[in-house]
């Protein structure tokens, strides 16, 4: 595999949110987008790039195995959404219920997500422009 390559299939620094602090900062000016499964909650960054960040609790997972597989879906889909996300923070919480889901109901859950999401941001962004 070559750096292209894993540029576009990997989960670089550059796209996660690492400190506490920038968890903070989502959680402290938090917009929502939920489902009974999963809460997005986003903020607008300075950054180019959207950023993600996983709440994913062990007290909700209790099992390691099923915490690294939603982990994995969510990075998975993002990855594929990144690109029509500009310069937004995401942190992803998973809630119970997805320990009853497969992995395509769970990927149908996230990509349902991820549009609200998108058409969230475009209704503020002509909203906020307008004002203006």
């Amino acid at each position: 595999m070559d750096n292209s390559t894993l540029a576009l299939n990997g989960f670089p620094r550059k796209y996660r949110l690492i400190t506490a602090n920038d968890y903070r900062k989502v959680f402290s000016k938090a917009q929502k987008v939920s489902t009974p499964e999963f809460l997005f909650l986003y903020s607008t960054n300075e950054k180019a790039d959207s950023r993600l960040g996983l709440a994913i609790a062990k007290k909700q997972f209790p099992h390691a195995v099923d915490r690294n597989r939603i982990k994995r879906l969510v990075r998975e889909s993002f990855r594929e959404t990144r690109p029509a996300i500009e310069s937004t923070d995401i942190v992803v919480l998973g809630r119970s219920k997805l320990l009853k889901m497969n992995n395509n109901q769970i990927r149908k859950q996230l990509d349902s997500l991820w549009s609200k999401l998108i058409l969230k941001k475009q209704t503020s962004n002509i909203t906020s422009s307008s004002k203006g």
